[in-house]
């Protein structure tokens, strides 16, 4: 099984932004050698990423940065006003992901620098009409969610995808909310500050830090509101949790019914020992 991990550069409630970042670190060191396919960091909307950025780091790491792309202006109006947009006009996405190609591939009127030997690929994470630009494009895709109950609209990308010399044939990438432990119930509960943080922007209206999940029971024993438990249920009822046999077994059977290569699991766990000790034991599916 080719697994990759996506980390979204949680804050933690206690501790200075930097040590989001130095825990990052860690966790990639961590798991090139435990032989995960790739490591993705989540950009948080809060400045804009230009071409330019990723030809950076792609001369400055050839051949190791992959370059996946949203359609999320930002998560609040402020962040949307300081990108510059509040909105996107309809058919404007595809548009304006042909242009990053461009720019990558040196075919705009202006050219991206440093001038790299190959450009990064491109993913398309699957959000919104994701999925159609995808085929449209020629792009690998990222799915999860909804998504993986719609067998049609897969089927729909594989049906119009349009192949290019980097990628002829369609590809998809399964990404999953993945905790492993010692039980089902206990990565199911590891997972409980992520799904109350995520649950509350909607209320707050921003990500606020992880906090510890002592501190998230208590909260939640003193009761939450409709809108948030039901948040919560739906984040933690499409997690993929359980011992790593288990887990083994739910990847695989997601695997087979998508048709995906490649699982990018996405976990997010307050204490940083349990993150570790959730990425080793996923790391024991790993073959090939």
């Amino acid at each position: 099984m080719r697994i990759s991990l996506l980390d979204r550069a949680r804050t933690r409630a206690g501790e200075p932004d930097a040590a989001a970042l130095t825990g990052l670190v860690d966790r990639v060191r961590r798991a090139e050698t435990l032989g995960f396919h790739r490591f993705w960091v989540a950009e948080h909307h809060g400045v804009p990423g230009v071409a330019e950025q990723a030809r950076l780091l792609e001369a400055l790491h050839p051949g190791r940065l992959d370059l996946g792309l949203g359609a999320s202006l930002g998560y609040t109006a402020g962040v949307r006003r300081a990108l510059g947009r509040t909105r996107l006009d309809d058919g404007e996405y595809p548009e304006l992901v042909r242009e990053l190609i461009d720019h990558l591939h040196d075919d705009a009127p202006i050219t991206a620098r440093p001038q790299v030997a190959d450009p990064p690929p491109i993913l398309q994470l699957a959000m919104g009409d994701g999925l159609v630009v995808a085929a449209e494009l020629g792009l690998p895709a990222v799915v999860g969610g909804d998504l993986l109950r719609r067998p049609e609209r897969l089927a729909a990308y594989r049906r119009d995808f349009r192949p290019t010399t980097a990628e002829p044939e369609p590809r998809l990438i399964l990404s999953v909310d993945v905790a492993v432990a010692d039980s089902a119930a206990q990565a199911r509960r590891l997972l409980l500050p992520e799904a109350w943080a995520l649950a509350r922007t909607r209320e707050v209206g921003e990500f606020r830090p992880l906090e510890p999940l002592e501190a998230v029971e208590e909260q939640l024993s003193a009761g939450v509101s409709d809108a948030a438990d039901a948040a919560m249920r739906r984040h933690l009822d499409a997690a993929v949790v359980g011992t790593a046999a288990e887990v083994g077994e739910q990847l695989t059977d997601l695997l087979e019914a998508s048709g995906a290569e490649e699982v990018m699991a996405w976990t997010s766990i307050h204490d940083r020992e349990q993150l570790a000790a959730s990425d080793e034991a996923l790391a024991s599916l790993i073959c090939g």
